[in-house]
């Protein structure tokens, strides 16, 4: 039995348990067949994962490395679907680790800026993806449209067991490492002093992000990853009062994005990975006035007559 079957027959009981509770015509469906099951369950365990890596990308300043590497990743898929692939997501699983790595390399070597190597893979798997699918992509437009801006309804029990697998890793290799990488992305040249291989950390950073963003694409599209991977954490950052506290609240933030989000994208028959991706720039804009006005109440201008 493959690691998403486990994760689908623990968890369909309970998802079945609170349909008769969940609001909507459509929305219902995501407790109760099998199909939506998995979308909903494979929604909820990128968005925690995402939520635990975001973190981090704010912390190194790499807050659109998501969005680069995602746009390599439609490369890989584009390749992957053109050779007739059964699972475009392994093409872009390399072709996403293979630009994690080398940015990373060409940043600590000084050959680039990360902002550079970023933009340069960015645009150039980009490039690629679509000059390989005009000029041998045929019919698949329908196909593409759902890598780009997210559809649930691609997620197969193969795809499925890509994210269990790779959220899992992601989740184990961060909690094992995560005070290693707080020190290394607070203060890399007191970490080097104290011993912590730096580079081997980055590499595996690296690798991670790619890995976390391909287990996304499907979920809110490759243009969308920013959406979950950022504005999260972005909105916890406006609230949270410590790293602990910041992580607790980007989980509530980007699991609120995204229930909210696949409710309205149900009963409107919209898009999943555009409403995600709404709504979580709407939860930081509302946070972010809420908190200008509470600032305001508590300390109004001292300008005195």
């Amino acid at each position: 039995m493959s690691i998403g079957s486990i994760i689908l027959n623990f968890f369909s009981p309970i998802l079945e348990f609170i349909a008769p509770i969940v609001p909507g015509e459509i929305f219902p469906y995501f407790f109760t067949m099998e199909l939506f099951q998995r979308a909903l369950l494979a929604s909820l365990l990128v968005t925690f994962v995402a939520g635990f890596l975001g973190r981090f990308l704010m912390i190194r300043n790499l807050s659109l490395i998501g969005d680069g590497l995602a746009h390599v990743s439609f490369g890989g898929i584009a390749v992957g679907i053109v050779l007739g692939s059964a699972g475009p997501l392994w093409f872009a699983l390399i072709f996403s680790i293979v630009a994690a790595v080398s940015i990373y390399e060409m940043q600590a070597r000084e050959i680039l800026t990360g902002d550079a190597a970023i933009a340069i893979f960015l645009t150039g798997m980009l490039a690629l993806g679509l000059v390989v699918l005009r000029i041998w992509g045929g019919g698949i437009q329908a196909d593409i449209e759902g890598y780009l801006f997210g559809n649930l309804l691609l997620i197969d029990e193969e795809s499925f067991d890509i994210i269990c697998f790779i959220s899992i890793i992601a989740l184990f290799l961060l909690n094992v490492l995560k005070s290693a990488l707080l020190v290394t992305s607070v203060d890399p040249l007191a970490a080097r002093v104290q011993g912590i291989p730096v580079r081997p950390l980055g590499l595996i950073f690296s690798i991670i992000t790619a890995s976390v963003v391909v287990s996304m694409v499907q979920v809110v599209g490759t243009l969308l990853v920013t959406a979950l991977l950022v504005t999260p954490a972005a909105t916890a950052h406006l609230v949270g009062t410590s790293f602990r506290s910041t992580l607790i609240w980007t989980q509530f933030f980007g699991f609120m994005s995204v229930i909210l989000g696949l409710y309205f994208s149900a009963e409107l028959e919209t898009g999943s990975g555009s409403m995600i991706a709404l709504v979580a720039a709407l939860i930081f804009v509302l946070v972010a006035i809420v908190q200008q006005l509470a600032r305001n109440v508590i300390s109004p201008s001292d300008n005195v007559n």
